[in-house]
C-alpha cells in the first residue's frame, strides 16, 4: 500500500463527500434509487471515504475521535463486499443525515 500525506488523504475525503452532495442535490429518494449512473458514482465515492479514512494513522484517528473513523471504513467495506445487496435507503440517509456534518469535520481537520 503506497503512503499518502494526511492532508491528502483527508483532501480525498472533502472531494468524495463534495461530490456525493453535488451528485445527489435536488434528488429525491425515488430519484435517487431511479437512476443508476448517480447510485454508482455515490457508491464509488463512499469506496474512496472509507479507503482513504483507513489509511490514516492510528494516532491521528485517536487524536481526533469526533471523527468516526471506524464507520466510514465499515461503511466502504459493506458496500465492497454486499455490492448485490446495497440498501439503497441506507446508503440515502446516510447521504441526508451525516455527510454535512462530516464535511464540516473533515475541513475543520484539513486548515
Amino acid at each position: 500500500m503506497s503512503e499518502r500525506d494526511l492532508t491528502l488523504l483527508l483532501l480525498d475525503i472533502e472531494q468524495a463527500i463534495e461530490a456525493i452532495l453535488e451528485y445527489t442535490n435536488g434528488y429525491t429518494f425515488e430519484d435517487f434509487e431511479a437512476d443508476s449512473k448517480t447510485r454508482h458514482a455515490v457508491e464509488r465515492n463512499f469506496e474512496i471515504i472509507g479507503e482513504a479514512a483507513s489509511r490514516v494513522s492510528i494516532d491521528f484517528k485517536v487524536n481526533n475521535p469526533q471523527i468516526e473513523w471506524r464507520i466510514l471504513k465499515d461503511f466502504r467495506n459493506f458496500i465492497i463486499h454486499d455490492y448485490f445487496g446495497i440498501n439503497n435507503e441506507i446508503v440515502w440517509e446516510t447521504i441526508q443525515l451525516r455527510l454535512a456534518d462530516l464535511l464540516d469535520d473533515i475541513k475543520s481537520l484539513n486548515s
